[in-house]
């Protein structure tokens, strides 16, 4: 079994869990932020990757580095640049390698952008989420629509490579009033969008104003009809899809995220960070504490903070490449789905539920790839069920020839 697929390259993912407020649709973890010692969350951070690289097997140059968050634009610039530091010391950095923070468009934070690029950073992601100061108020977001034109605009004088974040789908929002703001967002990117439905998580304030019955979202025909729209302007625009949610001009596409979606390996460091290891020739997982003070102290004893650590089995192995590997548009290629998965695409034909998939356009399949249609993206999740399905229908066919 291929454990990770070395050609998707090797990411290294930080999470800072501050932000300056907590949006209403937001589960990832986060707190409130607090006055931090930044050599200590420094030598946090090194020490976890130290124990990381140790575990890792044939660890190569990292091609990717991604501060994610939280809002890692509230860490001092010269944390951030010492993180990059370490991580080049400690495990190799490619000298073309992706280096990527996440970033508000607050005016106070605007300032800092160059003091980023200073650090090491080569690419920022802008979390805009909305062109209307309604909309944004109602995201409980902290800057307003004129700040996210500014932050864009500066964001494109310091940076070569930058991405933004756009929310469609809210409540009451028409085809019409998306289509205008994504288009006015257009004239503003640097070719690479990221474009999200509004999903309401468990556990989220939306999520208990859903229960109340304040809150309603649009349906999913709805929501079908609002993606078909984006997935026509987008193109229109020279910038298509090449995952379900992310939409790039050649060769901007985001490194760090295709690794996930490749199969690659990542490390994870930080609070809550989630990692995908390569230990012994298999996949591992590694998911760390998730409070900071209490993530901080387990990193000061033991040299870690990972709270779970576990070898995926082959199924879970196959269910997590098909869910992270169908999202692309490029798809599957053969030789990983039987590295993977144990069996060959042609054998895959022969499940009665593959058949269905190909008769009603939903996938494409031959010997070299197999990948969701764009029809096929629009009902993603049940397409991956019955792929799913159709594994195990292959394995147990497998089992009953051998007895």
């Amino acid at each position: 079994m291929l454990a990770a697929d070395p050609a998707a390259g090797l990411g290294l993912y930080v999470h800072w869990p501050y932000c300056a407020r907590i949006c209403p649709y937001c589960d990832f973890n986060v707190r409130r932020a607090v006055p931090v010692d930044t050599g200590q969350w420094r030598a946090a951070f090194r020490a976890e990757m130290r124990h990381l690289h140790l575990l890792h097997s044939g660890t190569p140059a990292l091609t990717s580095i991604y501060f994610g968050g939280g809002t890692p634009s509230l860490m001092a610039p010269a944390l951030v640049g010492g993180v990059i530091e370490d991580a080049a010391t400690v495990l190799g950095l490619a000298a073309d390698a992706e280096i990527t923070l996440e970033a508000n468009p607050t005016s106070s934070e605007i300032e800092t952008f160059a003091a980023y690029r200073d650090a090491g950073i080569n690419r920022l992601s802008l979390g805009i989420q909305s062109l209307h100061d309604d909309a944004l108020r109602f995201l409980g977001r902290d800057h307003s629509a004129d700040e996210a034109r500014r932050g864009l605009a500066r964001a494109a004088e310091v940076f070569q490579r930058t991405t933004f974040d756009l929310i469609y789908g809210r409540p009451k929002q028409t085809a019409g009033q998306w289509e205008q703001e994504l288009r006015a967002a257009l004239t503003l990117s640097a070719g690479h969008v990221s474009l999200y439905q509004l999903t309401i998580e468990a556990g989220t304030a939306f999520d208990a104003a859903q229960r109340r019955g304040t809150l309603t979202v649009p349906d999913d025909d709805r929501l079908a009809d609002l993606y078909d729209l984006t997935q026509a302007i987008m193109e229109d625009a020279g910038l298509p899809a090449y995952e379900i949610s992310n939409h790039a001009d050649t060769g901007e596409h985001g490194r760090h995220n295709l690794t996930y979606w490749r199969y690659g390996a990542y490390l994870g460091i930080g609070p809550g960070a989630h990692g995908r290891l390569t230990i012994d020739g298999h996949r591992v997982t590694t998911e760390t504490i998730r409070e900071p003070a209490a993530w901080l102290s387990a990193v000061a004893v033991h040299g870690h903070g990972i709270a779970e650590q576990s070898v995926l089995d082959a199924a879970a192995s196959s269910d997590e490449l098909l869910v992270t590997s169908l999202r692309l548009v490029e798809g599957l290629p053969a030789a990983r789905f039987e590295a993977v998965t144990g069996h060959t695409l042609t054998s895959l034909k022969a499940a009665p539920r593959i058949t269905t998939l190909i008769d009603e356009q939903l996938i494409e399949l031959d010997d070299d790839r197999l990948a969701a249609t764009a029809t096929g993206r629009r009902v993603l999740n049940a397409v991956i069920g019955e792929v799913a399905e159709s594994l195990s229908w292959l394995a147990d066919r497998r089992t009953a020839a051998r007895d």
